[in-house]
């Protein structure tokens, strides 16, 4: 209940949100044995994406963080807010940003807009997982028609 009180606000700094994560909040990270740190965002990070890998790679070597990325595309002309970022990169360049930063810190990536899921790393194990049982199954299947055959 406490989400539906949340407004959306904040910045582009994601180094700055990243390193009050790790360093403030997951302080008793230790006792823990798996986090999982969800970042939403709209856009390209401030920061340059090398930056961000390498720190989170560090930051996550050692015990089991995983940092996922959740990118909302929206519409273009939604932001009211009038506020011009401190770098702009086109949709499909801030996913492969965000892409190459979850992989640094062995998370997943998702990707979404109003008109539905562009890409997101847990359907893709999905279909990857229907895929490989459905060559199973064609395998069985040959299987059990190539030993009716022998009968």
């Amino acid at each position: 209940r406490w989400v539906l009180s949340l407004e959306c606000k904040g910045s582009r700094n994601v180094m700055s949100a990243l390193r009050r994560a790790v360093e403030v909040d997951f302080k008793d990270k230790d006792k823990h044995k798996s986090q999982g740190l969800y970042l939403l965002t709209t856009g390209i990070p401030d920061q340059e994406t090398h930056t961000i890998s390498a720190y989170v790679a560090e930051a996550c070597r050692g015990f089991d963080l995983q940092l996922h990325v959740c990118l909302f595309s929206v519409t273009k002309g939604t932001d009211s807010s009038g506020i011009i970022p401190a770098r702009y990169a086109n949709p499909t360049e801030t996913a492969s940003a965000f892409k190459e930063i979850v992989q640094a810190a062995n998370g997943r990536f998702h990707w979404f807009g109003e008109a539905g899921i562009f890409e997101s790393d847990d359907i893709s194990s999905i279909i990857s997982e229907m895929k490989k049982a459905k060559n199973y199954s064609q395998k069985c299947a040959f299987l059990v028609e190539s030993l009716k055959q022998r009968s």
